[in-house]
């Protein structure tokens, strides 16, 4: 689908109906459109909103899309953001406004979104080997030659199930990089750089396909830290080079070769890094693929994120906060609220519950700590002193956005002052 249909597509999100489909929304909304109730710019908190609820800071979305779009210039990095954080069209349009070059997915699902609102490039950290989902792809690129699709290779196996699902198909080659992987005992990626050469030898055996670059991901380094990191980012760039003196890129009417890395953690390694690849037979697209930024969060990422390390570039912020109301107090040590692992990211770590609101305003969440989560209720122990009553709503941070955005179909962006001004939809 070309750009213009998607703007199209993302427009007519504003006419989705609001109904039980979405928590947390106002019941007397009911029948609204998302538009219409976004018009009446209710305020969160006295606006008939419900709890659990998930929120998005306006200010703080706007802050991280142009500090990472700035980050990227700075370091003549291209920016594919990954969305398989977000999963939300919206954010990826805003994404792309902000100077992403394309979105980065990890499952063809998600490029099937992408390009139902309109995306133009896709990068898919992962090998395709699905013989349905690869003619859908040769499909969309027959049908739309100004689409751009880059996805890896790590296997001769995986090689020749594409060609053989590409094969008879009316469509240009399916563009890839060779994954290599970030050591033994990683994810996925070829192992060795001999092995890579051996994947690539295939991949120029088969008119169906076209090798384009390298690419892997410096996350997956077994005992992280920025020695091992940088090094294994520098064997990704020689690889490069090794590769196209090999003239592995020649003839295959390339205009750019593709290095690609970059998670939340160590997109600083992947700058200083990058900067040192020398000058290849074609332009580099040096593409960053940071996916978690766009919301940040309070625990895990506010932790590892490179801003911590190199403060002079700035600092992401986090955005998120989940609302939920005390709905029991069985002692002094002891309350419940109403949001669970239904509505909260838990997998890395607990919320953190940061401020309280009851019927004198917003108040210190000093003493008051989450330590578990059942379904649909969080455990709260309370410090001697601590003030949590029987209906205040609770403001919690979170820690992973990937598994945030993905309990939340429609999620409120809020103004400082509390003023609900949009929705985002996710697509999970």
């Amino acid at each position: 689908m070309a750009a213009d249909s998607g703007n199209g597509v993302l427009a007519a999100l504003a006419d989705e109906r609001v109904d039980h489909r979405f928590k947390g929304l106002p019941p007397d909304a009911e029948g609204l459109t998302v538009g219409e109730l976004a018009a009446e710019r209710r305020n969160l908190f006295e606006g008939g909103f419900t709890t659990p609820l998930l929120s998005l800071s306006a200010e703080r979305l706007e802050h991280n899309l142009r500090l990472m779009e700035t980050y990227a210039e700075r370091h003549g990095l291209v920016f594919a953001p990954h969305g398989k954080t977000s999963m939300a069209p919206q954010l990826f349009r805003r994404q792309i406004e902000h100077g992403a070059w394309g979105i980065t997915l990890a499952v063809p699902h998600q490029v099937r979104v992408a390009r139902a609102f309109g995306v133009q490039r896709v990068f898919l950290a992962n090998e395709v080997v699905d013989a349905a989902a690869l003619a859908w792809v040769s499909a969309q690129m027959a049908a739309d030659p100004s689409f751009r699709f880059v996805c890896y290779v790590d296997s001769v196996r995986g090689v020749e199930l594409m060609d053989a699902a590409l094969r008879g198909l009316s469509s240009r080659p399916v563009d890839v990089v060779v994954e290599l992987a970030a050591g033994e005992g990683a994810r996925t990626g070829v192992r060795t750089e001999a092995e890579c050469g051996v994947v690539a030898d295939a991949v120029a055996r088969v008119e169906t396909l076209r090798l384009v670059g390298v690419a892997g991901y410096e996350g997956e380094v077994p005992d992280a830290d920025p020695e091992r990191v940088r090094a294994w980012l520098r064997r990704l760039t020689a690889l490069a080079v090794d590769f196209d003196k090999a003239g592995r890129f020649a003839g295959a009417g390339l205009d750019e070769i593709v290095v690609s890395a970059g998670g939340s953690a160590w997109f600083d390694a992947v700058a200083d890094v990058f900067a040192e690849l020398p000058e290849l037979s074609l332009p580099a697209l040096k593409l960053l693929r940071s996916g978690a930024y766009v919301s940040h969060d309070d625990g895990h990422y506010r932790e590892v994120t490179p801003f911590v390390r190199v403060p002079e570039e700035g600092a992401l912020q986090p955005a998120f906060r989940l609302w939920a109301q005390v709905v029991s107090r069985p002692s002094p040590e002891q309350a419940f609220a109403n949001a669970g692992k239904r509505d909260a990211a838990y997998d890395l770590d607990l919320p953190v519950v940061q401020v309280v609101r009851g019927e004198g305003g917003e108040r210190s969440a000093d003493g008051v700590t989450v330590v578990s989560l059942s379904d649909q209720h969080a455990w709260i122990r309370t410090d001697a002193g601590a003030v949590l009553e029987v209906g205040d709503w609770v403001g919690m941070g979170l820690s992973h956005p990937c598994t945030s955005f993905d309990k939340w179909q429609l999620i409120p962006v809020v103004e400082q002052d509390g003023t609900v001004v949009d929705y985002v939809r996710t697509y999970f």
